[in-house]
């Protein structure tokens, strides 16, 4: 983790920092632009919550899916294929988990970057809506845990950039239809299903339960959807590490 902080501080700082402003741009075009026409919106308690308040936690939530992809996606890929970064690791008494571990805590080190930075402009506009929303914190770090998780494990199996691009084809429906910008009930009931599938669903109904009040025991089953995600990307990727480079 210190040898990617040192290398993202000495040449990489402002591709990183400018990840902060994407979720705010869309806040304010979004939310308090479009957000004029929309008015309040009903959530599935009944309660109703202005529209940028709506569109915030998910926000939030894709601040940190963005973070932790980009870190152990595109970074990874290029210290795999082309530094050879791991091969020098997993030569000294570093094992494939501890490789694993160090660039899945870097990339969830920048997830966390961007949310605490979006949550305080949240915390400004006041959008957090409930002290629940303290927790909103700890829920984005177990998306950005997840997501930078199941984002190595993926990468360990590309072999070009072409591949690559398949990433963002996914990312980008995901961010759009995960009821980021409007409720899930507006959707066909077969594509409801396949929404709720996608893991970023989960992130942003957890983290809108969050910061609205809207809390119930219905919130554990998103955080045992990344948990999993947690742990079978962990254990891949160990194992893709091993028979990369071990074997």
């Amino acid at each position: 983790m210190l040898r990617g902080w040192r290398a993202t501080a000495s040449t990489n700082w402002l591709v990183v920092v400018s990840g902060l402003f994407e979720p705010i741009f869309y806040l304010l075009a979004m939310g308090i632009g479009l957000g004029t026409l929309v008015g309040a919106v009903t959530l599935s308690n009944g309660q109703e919550v202005s529209y940028p308040a709506y569109i915030a936690p998910a926000l939030l939530a894709v601040a940190a899916m963005n973070g932790a992809i980009y870190d152990s996606t595109w970074n990874v890929f290029f210290k795999m294929q082309f530094a050879k970064l791991y091969e020098g690791m997993l030569s000294t008494s570093l094992g494939p988990l501890d490789v694993a571990l160090g660039e899945i805590l870097l990339a969830l080190l920048r997830g966390a970057l961007y949310a605490v930075g979006f949550q305080l402009v949240m915390q400004v506009l006041g959008l957090n809506l409930s002290w629940w929303a303290l927790l909103a914190l700890p829920a984005v770090l177990l998306i950005a845990f997840g997501f930078a998780s199941a984002g190595m494990a993926v990468t360990s199996y590309m072999k070009s950039f072409q591949q690559m691009d398949w990433i963002n084809f996914i990312m980008l429906p995901m961010f759009l239809f995960s009821a980021t910008f409007y409720p899930l009930s507006v959707y066909p009931q077969w594509l409801q299903y396949v929404i709720q599938a996608m893991p970023l669903w989960h992130g942003v109904e957890l983290v809108r339960g969050l910061t609205t009040g809207d809390v119930n025991w219905g919130l554990l089953w998103h955080v045992l959807y990344y948990a999993v995600m947690i742990v079978v990307g962990l254990v891949v990727t160990t194992k893709r590490l091993r028979a990369l480079f071990l074997d």
